[in-house]
């Protein structure tokens, strides 16, 4: 009996995410277009934030070179994008980012704790001040004009990512890989010793998570009539995913999806409303979030459905 629970468990959730899925499939054909574009900004939102878990989750490294790998993918589609196809350019960025990614890796990932949080932003400073300074000086322009496609394409592409991401990430978490990772982020020095390339795989995986952040600026950046330096390698980028990672939990997928989706939700609202105090908010609620559920807002929803102290 234990074990039909189980499995009619299992096949509700995967039917629940199966309608989910059909439900944003079909969204442009029902909703308003103000929805749509709302909804393609969440999943940007969430592709980072669950792009960040895939390598800092279980290894503990805190990056914050997010922005930075999004701008190249901005970058990309803004160089690329008027003489190539779009699904090439949003490769293309992608697998920018993934190289850029591993040499940084290869470069960084031996430093540990707070010196590895600094060097990470330190790269996506160095790339927006060197970008700008060679507009400023070089090129004689500053910002680059992008070719603009439609939202419902921008959309189709963003959901296409999303579920790529997704998949992908779930199958790193249970994979080797994974546990590898895991056991990096508990004990490095054990780790290695027990014959785990430490290095190789967090490289990689370092990379491989800046792949779908690359991929999601070069279609984002279509979005935008013009960008620069400043707006492709915005700082506010690397530090989102790691709030919304934190505010959702980072234990299980589930928690930077939910964090992600909040947060973002969050984010349209307050600085609608409070555009000059909505990241003071922001971090009231990540003080309340650090401080009485360390497991994130999944974390708590698990323990109450286990029927666990309230």
């Amino acid at each position: 009996m234990e074990g039909f629970n189980v499995i009619t468990k299992k096949h509700f959730i995967v039917g629940g995410i199966f309608l989910i899925l059909i439900l944003l499939f079909l969204m442009p054909f029902y909703a308003k277009p103000y929805l749509v574009i709302s909804l393609t900004n969440i999943l940007m939102y969430i592709i980072l934030t669950v792009s960040w878990v895939i390598f800092s989750g279980p290894t503990h490294y805190i990056s914050l070179a997010s922005a930075a790998f999004f701008g190249v993918g901005i970058y990309t589609s803004a160089l690329l994008g008027k003489t190539l196809p779009l699904t090439v350019v949003v490769v293309t960025g992608g697998f920018a980012s993934f190289i850029l990614a591993f040499f940084i890796g290869l470069l960084t990932l031996r430093l540990r704790g707070m010196y590895f949080i600094i060097f990470t932003f330190s790269i996506s400073e160095l790339i927006r001040h060197s970008l700008l300074w060679w507009e400023t000086n070089v090129t004689g322009t500053v910002g680059r004009w992008v070719v603009m496609v439609s939202h419902n394409t921008v959309y189709y592409i963003i959901l296409t990512i999303f579920m790529i991401t997704f998949i992908i990430a779930y199958i790193i978490r249970r994979s080797r890989v994974g546990l590898a990772l895991r056991c990096i982020g508990e004990q490095e020095e054990a780790a290695i010793h027990i014959g785990i390339n430490s290095t190789l795989i967090k490289t990689f995986t370092f990379a491989i998570s800046a792949l779908f952040m690359g991929s999601t600026g070069a279609i984002m950046a279509t979005r935008w009539t013009y960008i620069d330096p400043r707006i492709a390698f915005d700082p506010h980028l690397s530090f989102m995913p790691v709030l919304m990672a934190i505010f959702g939990g980072t234990i299980h997928l589930y928690g930077p999806l939910l964090g992600a989706t909040i947060f973002a939700y969050l984010e349209e609202i307050l600085t609608t409303k409070f555009p000059y105090y909505y990241m003071l908010l922001f971090g009231a609620i990540l003080i309340v979030v650090i401080l009485f559920l360390p497991h994130g807002l999944f974390g708590m929803i698990q323990k109450r459905l286990k029927g666990g102290p309230k």
